[in-house]
């Protein structure tokens, strides 16, 4: 049950195009990406290198990694700037538009953790109910 205070728009038939839809949620599975979400955190700090970034997001491989800073430097989120030193020294950092998301994120995360008795507690009782099934 919706608590009153949340409204939800009522939206007219064929209100967005299919495009449009195939285009936010293609952006919502890169920034909603669980790597992408602790990378875009710990760049709100300032830039990083690579191997800094390795040790401080816990469990990602190097490949998913790579993988993870290309997309979101594709999507204009992440810049990667390399100094002319030797050896080079690469670091990632935020864009403009990419610190706009530091706030939403942050909400989703203080919102995920605040919640996460309660979520425990659902999934206990969802298991506990279809396990007998």
């Amino acid at each position: 049950m919706k608590p009153e205070h949340i409204k939800v728009p009522v939206l007219p038939p064929n209100a967005h195009l299919d495009s449009d839809c195939r285009g936010v949620a293609s952006v919502l599975a890169r920034v909603g990406d669980k790597w992408s979400v602790f990378i875009i955190r710990l760049l709100g700090g300032g830039p990083r290198r690579f191997n800094e970034l390795k040790r401080m997001v816990g469990g990602i491989s190097q490949r998913m990694l790579t993988l993870t800073l290309r997309g979101l430097e594709r999507d204009g989120i992440v810049t990667r700037t390399i100094h002319p030193v030797i050896p080079p020294r690469v670091e990632y950092d935020l864009t403009p538009m990419g610190l706009t998301l530091l706030d939403a994120i942050g909400q989703l995360v203080a919102w995920a953790d605040s919640h996460l008795p309660e979520i425990g507690a659902a999934q206990a009782a969802y298991d506990g109910k279809h396990q007998a099934e």
